[in-house]
């Protein structure tokens, strides 16, 4: 691995194989029960719309919008007593949780706080209430560390921060995480430490929309991608550091130091989210912006529509699917409040514009094999804040954006999935053919981890059998923070024409049993990401994959990504390791690429491809 390029205050260390790192302590990576939900005081609540409120196509509305967001969702204001008591509670819960049931949102109005430091554990979200972060300004810290696991945070996952100002204490803020761990609007002024206190192991990870003051510091985090925001500096790279649309980022140097730089992003959109407008709750529909850099918020107030709660059907964890669909049909909108909701059939998504909008980690589990979510080939759809934990009895798929065939354009209204994760495994028995996949045109996916478990429960390598983990069909679909783990074929397939992604994080699985069981027909292995045989046009930047074949390290993987060689498919800044020599590769992509050999860390690159 190559050392940091530039100097830090204290030296960074060569991460150890991620390999070595998820699995060891398996042991304690099952987490003890979460104790009983805090409940009562505290919680959200805003009053319901008239049952007799006009529904889809002006038919009576049977179930209620709006209401109380339930005992998990802890709302507090500057006036609250004990706010440090509260959040130390709930952290105490959560810290070890990894696989436990507690779900958590903390939401702060408007407002200035002082003297806190909010340690977020498994499942908790912390978000400011104004339009702007700078509405909320917490005189203190919101820190992920890794005490829980002997300083390696590099199963810090599900836990997020938005919509806040942070004025740290030390003037640098520490969030030390990996997959499914957003920062997304968030303004810090100050730096940003991105590694764990002694400067352990770290796999993240992703902000978003955010202003970093001072310098973000990532020192032993193996990848990591910015998208649309501002940052004062910063310091190293390991691996993979990916930026598109970040004043201040480094300029373009991959393969040394792995920097991939892209002046803007494509297109995005920012994630929904919940707001107060004096008293009443509203959520914020971020409008679309193409060729973006810097926060959507510079100016104050960003700019989109929003909607009252009143136009939401506020849901809990013992609601039914059946439920849920007869709200969506009723011309309502989702919000799931924290919990762990289990569907005997699919939630159906079919009118244009829906927002199912996911608070604190709320956790879909689909019974009996079905699919948890479909979209339909509609304009607009806004999927946002949720994770999606599959059965024990096998499904198809786990989320559709759109049925197989679609073909409507909605290059000017695209649906967005963001901060949408998929677990198969880890918290139990689970399976699922294919994991997500991506159907309608001009879609954007903004930030998911899609895992099959490597460690946790009911993980072997046919206990939770998923072969597939992210397959595009539709045709230009932009991915953005495409975090995709351990599946036993192909991690990503791209069938769709025009298909981009910026950043990409892989390791494939590592409990194959031999080199028979991940073979591809003559191919030794399946790549991590590969692009359709007839696909003509396709683009990536900032694409890494793993290996860390600890079952049987003799194992050979061909190479990581495989695609057609036509001028029209290209990528940008390509990288395969093996993890302590635990797996070799042969290639990068197709055949092009230096093998990677002995028992070093050390990546072997392709800048440009073809």
């Amino acid at each position: 691995m190559p050392s940091s390029p530039t100097p830090s205050p204290t030296p960074s260390p060569t991460p150890e194989p991620s390999g070595v790192r998820r699995r060891s302590l398996l042991g304690a990576a099952a987490a003890a029960p979460v104790l009983a939900s805090l409940a009562g005081a505290g919680s959200a609540s805003a009053a319901p719309a008239a049952s007799a409120t006009a529904g889809h196509a002006g038919s009576p509305r049977a179930l209620p919008g709006g209401g109380d967001l339930g005992p998990n969702v802890i709302v507090f204001d500057p006036s609250t007593a004990n706010i440090q008591g509260r959040l130390d509670e709930i952290f105490k819960q959560q810290e070890s949780a990894q696989f436990g049931t507690g779900r958590y949102a903390l939401l702060f109005k408007p407002g200035t706080y002082s003297g806190l430091n909010a340690q977020l554990g498994f499942y908790t979200s912390i978000a400011g209430l104004g339009l702007s972060p700078d509405d909320t300004t917490i005189n203190g810290d919101v820190t992920v560390d890794a005490g829980w696991f002997d300083g390696n945070a590099t199963q810090n996952f599900w836990r997020s921060a938005e919509n806040l100002a942070l004025v740290p204490v030390s003037g640098t803020n520490r969030w030390a995480v990996s997959q499914a761990a957003p920062f997304r609007r968030m303004h810090v002024r100050g730096g940003l430490n991105l590694a764990p206190d002694g400067y352990g192991w770290a796999s993240g990870g992703y902000i978003a929309d955010s202003r970093i003051d001072g310098t973000v510091g990532p020192y032993s985090q193996q990848q990591w991608y910015t998208r649309d925001s501002s940052v004062g500096g910063w310091l190293n790279a390991v691996w993979n550091m990916v930026f598109s649309g970040v004043e201040g980022a480094p300029a373009q140097s991959f393969p040394e130091p792995p920097y991939t730089t892209l002046e803007t992003t494509p297109v995005s959109r920012e994630k929904p989210f919940l707001y107060l407008d004096g008293d009443e709750y509203r959520v914020f529909l971020p409008e679309k912006r193409t060729g973006a850099r810097g926060v959507s918020w510079g100016n104050g107030t960003p700019r989109g529509t929003s909607l009252p709660l009143a136009q939401f059907y506020v849901a809990r964890p013992d609601d039914s699917a059946a439920t849920l669909n007869q709200a969506l049909e009723e011309g309502l909108h989702l919000l799931l409040t924290p919990g762990i909701y289990h569907l005997d059939r699919t939630v159906e998504v079919n009118r244009a514009g829906t927002v199912v909008l996911g608070l604190g980690y709320a956790t879909l589990i689909p019974d009996n094999g079905v699919t948890a979510l479909k979209v339909a080939d509609v304009d607009g759809v806004r999927l946002a804040g949720f994770l999606v934990d599959a059965g024990p009895v096998n499904s198809a798929t786990l989320v559709e954006v759109g049925p197989e065939g679609a073909s409507a354009d909605h290059s000017a209204n695209p649906t967005t999935v963001q901060d949408v994760f998929v677990r198969i495994g880890g918290a139990g028995p689970g399976k699922a053919t294919t994991s997500l996949v991506v159907n309608s045109r001009h879609t954007i996916v903004d930030h998911t981890w899609v895992w099959r478990a490597d460690h946790g429960d009911g993980v072997g390598w046919e206990t939770n059998r998923a072969d597939y983990g992210v397959v595009v069909n539709g045709d230009d679909v932009l991915i953005t923070g495409l975090f995709v783990e351990h599946f036993n074929k192909y991690d990503v397939q791209w069938n769709g024409e025009r298909g981009r992604t910026v950043f990409f994080q892989n390791e494939k699985a590592y409990d194959a049993p031999d080199q028979a069981a991940i073979q591809n027909g003559s191919i030794k292995g399946y790549a991590a990401y590969k692009v359709g045989d007839d696909v003509t046009e396709h683009e990536g930047w900032g694409l890494g994959s793993y290996c860390y074949y600890n079952v049987n390290p003799s194992i050979v993987q061909h190479h990581g990504f495989a695609a057609p060689n036509r001028s029209g498919v290209r990528f940008h800044g390509l990288l395969v390791v093996s993890l302590g020599g635990n797996g070799q590769y042969e290639c990068v992509i197709n055949d092009t690429g230096s093998p990677t050999s002995g028992t070093d860390t050390v990546p072997s690159k392709v800048v440009q491809y073809p």
